[in-house]
């Protein structure tokens, strides 16, 4: 199952942060949100999940419209928000239950769910600890194993390793590409991180509000001339938007 993001902009006040924007994702497949601060992620992020409201566009999930059908379309995301929304106070086990009841879940299937996915990101032996014990790592592989409870389709996750260290970002981002190889779920993982993207993963390139990559990453490094992402991610975004299209 794919996203579908059809001619979406989308202003704060006098300031346009998207400028008709379109793109799909591959189903089942791995695929990077990049850009600098400021370059749309975060706001793109907001329209998929609804905490802001469309005004240009529409964002489409096979048949399933953001605007017709809103609540059949957020059954099928799992989300990882860049800030913790976690309750730091409940346990591991207390922070699923109660995201499991939000969707319906029974607590006898939400049980099974909830060993399946603490299993699958190495957690369970951190079920009856309380969130505030945790590290941002261990956080984080709590949030992602809430997001699939419900057992969406899509998994979007909005620069999830935000201040954690090195091996732990590896970790996680290994963790997630194996859930596309094994789940097959399709997969939206904004960062500015160019380090957290291979070669050959499919990247949306966002600058200023609009697209200037929609193809596979080594694509950055063939319009900038140079051999590594990071390097070439900074040329690209510093240019002028419009320059660069």
């Amino acid at each position: 199952m794919s996203i579908h993001v059809e001619s979406v902009s989308f202003s704060y006040g006098p300031r346009q942060a998207l400028k008709d924007i379109s793109f799909s994702l591959e189903p089942g497949e791995f695929h990077g949100l990049l850009g600098p601060n400021g370059a749309g992620k975060s706001t793109l992020f907001a329209l998929i999940t609804r905490l802001n409201a469309m005004q240009t566009g529409d964002i489409r999930i096979n048949e399933l419209s953001i605007k017709k059908q809103p609540s059949s379309l957020m059954k099928k995301l799992g989300v990882v928000f860049q800030q913790s929304t976690l309750d730091l106070d409940l346990t591991v086990q207390q922070n699923l239950l109660y995201h499991a009841a939000l969707h319906g879940i029974s607590k006898a299937q939400a049980s099974d769910r909830i060993k399946l996915e603490l299993e699958r990101m190495e957690m369970s032996d951190r079920t009856n600890d309380k969130v505030r014990s945790l590290n941002g790592g261990h956080r984080r592989r709590v949030e992602i194993a809430r997001a699939l409870l419900h057992q969406p389709e899509i998994l979007l996750l909005d620069e999830p390793t935000v201040g954690l260290d090195p091996q732990t970002r590896r970790a996680l981002n290994t963790h997630v590409r194996n859930l596309c190889t094994d789940e097959k779920l399709t997969v939206l993982w904004a960062t500015h991180l160019m380090e957290e993207i291979k070669e050959e993963d499919h990247i949306v390139l966002l600058n200023k509000g609009q697209i200037m990559i929609n193809d596979k990453a080594s694509e950055m490094l063939n319009q900038s001339g140079l051999e590594n992402f990071t390097d070439a991610f900074h040329q690209l975004t510093e240019k002028p938007a419009k320059e660069a299209l």
